[in-house]
């Protein structure tokens, strides 16, 4: 299925994509046999982080990472530690990977050069959605809203990673992070999505695996959800404004619809 039209689809023509995308025709089989009317559900689009949310990245950024540190002869982590240490960037990445006696601006410039070529030669080697993406995008696509991608990856390598894995999604725009724009938690990136799609921040959904993606939403206004299969734990989410988290997607879209309900109570 060809990947660049879907970035321009019209509003009006996205009841009929979400179904054609979903293979049924019409409405996805999740939004068929949920109790929210089309009508009810409050949500015209959402934002989604890609490393820790879409993607399970881990392995591939710790073997990128370690095989530079192995490159220097420094001390190599286990990949769980990788957990902590993404989220803000490669640049931010490379520093916390690094010994105290690198941490120079010289040193971590110079590991950061080996990380950008060697991690070419692990992206997507051992990556994969999680289990519960799929089932929560095509939902969210019968209930009729835009998908878009915000990261802190480089803006490249995100457009290669959604092109790899999720070809049928209508992702758009897809924005990692550019030369020149601030990356999460500021919430420029957030706004110009939202700009684009023509949608106010409180009608957006912002789904992330870590508190600089909570506070991304939040600094704009959006609806924070965290996810639990990423990188970071419930309280870091929590903590960091997560209006609910989530571990799958039926309790994904059963608390929507409690949201949902409670919006409509407020404004009747």
């Amino acid at each position: 299925m060809p990947w660049a039209p879907f970035h321009h689809v019209q509003t009006a023509d996205w009841d009929i994509l979400a179904g054609y995308l979903a293979g049924s025709g019409g409405r996805s089989s999740l939004f068929e046999r949920g109790n929210m009317s089309e009508k009810a559900f409050r949500w015209r689009g959402a934002i989604f982080d890609l490393d820790g949310t879409l993607l399970d990245t881990l392995s591939d950024i710790a073997g990128a990472a370690n095989a530079v540190l192995e490159m220097l002869e420094l001390p190599t982590h286990p990949v769980e530690a990788y957990k902590m240490f993404v989220g803000d960037g490669v640049h931010v990445l490379m520093k916390r990977v690094l010994p105290a006696d690198w941490q120079s601006p010289e040193k971590i410039n110079h590991a950061l050069d080996l990380m950008k070529r060697e991690y070419l030669n692990w992206l997507n080697r051992d990556a994969a959605p999680y289990e519960e993406i799929p089932a929560i995008l095509d939902g969210l696509l019968g209930h009729g809203c835009r998908l878009a991608v915000l990261s802190n990856k480089p803006h490249d390598l995100t457009e290669m990673c959604l092109r790899e894995y999720f070809p049928r999604y209508p992702f758009g725009p897809i924005l990692g992070l550019r030369p020149g724009h601030a990356a999460k938690p500021n919430p420029s990136g957030a706004m110009e999505i939202a700009n684009q799609w023509g949608l106010a921040p409180e009608d957006i959904l912002f789904l992330g695996d870590t508190s600089i993606d909570m506070e991304t939403a939040t600094g704009c206004g959006m609806f924070p959800v965290g996810v639990l299969w990423g990188f970071r734990e419930r309280s870091e989410l929590e903590s960091a404004g997560a209006r609910f988290v989530t571990d799958s997607a039926k309790h994904f879209f059963n608390q929507l619809e409690i949201f949902s309900s409670s919006f409509k109570i407020q404004e009747s």
